[in-house]
């Protein structure tokens, strides 16, 4: 049995490339992230971390509803917003500080800011949506639009 830790760069990289490759294979789903995917980079001697909460999208006759995962977060650092059709959930989860001193041998939570993007049907009610957070899971209910995209031309 072989154990590595969070932050080995060579096991970060290939993270990194594997998570790509579903993330092109997956593209077709409507998604811009693969859920539960994590991104490292390092700019000018900091090393930043961005990962992707995992949904659930559910279709029913009058709405939408997408269930997104961001446990250990408060609802204060939650953000969601509908630009240009793309539903965006966003936030930070901020790293435990009770555990400054010692090592840390195992690290499998995560932290950092987090992101994804959802692109939306045509036929919603932008401005009717609404998000509840319990128990670390964001639910955000998207009403569809009545007979939206679809109007009766007469012809002369």
């Amino acid at each position: 049995m072989s154990l590595y830790f969070a932050g080995d760069p060579e096991i970060r990289q290939f993270e990194n490339q594997i998570g790509r490759v579903f993330d092109n294979f997956f593209s077709d789903l409507n998604t811009a992230k693969r859920g539960g995917s994590i991104r490292s980079s390092s700019r000018g001697g900091s090393s930043q971390t961005t990962w992707s909460p995992a949904i659930d999208l559910h279709e029913t006759e009058k709405e939408y509803v997408v269930n997104a995962e961001i446990p250990g977060v408060p609802k204060e650092n939650v953000n969601v917003d509908v630009r240009d059709n793309v539903l965006h959930i966003s936030g930070e989860s901020k790293q435990d500080q009770k555990y400054k001193e010692g090592n840390t041998h195992v690290q499998e939570r995560r932290y950092g800011s987090y992101s994804r993007a959802i692109s939306l049907p045509s036929n919603v009610k932008s401005e009717d949506i609404t998000a509840k957070f319990e128990h670390g899971v964001l639910e955000v209910k998207i009403p569809k639009a009545e007979n939206a995209g679809k109007k009766k031309i007469t012809v002369q």
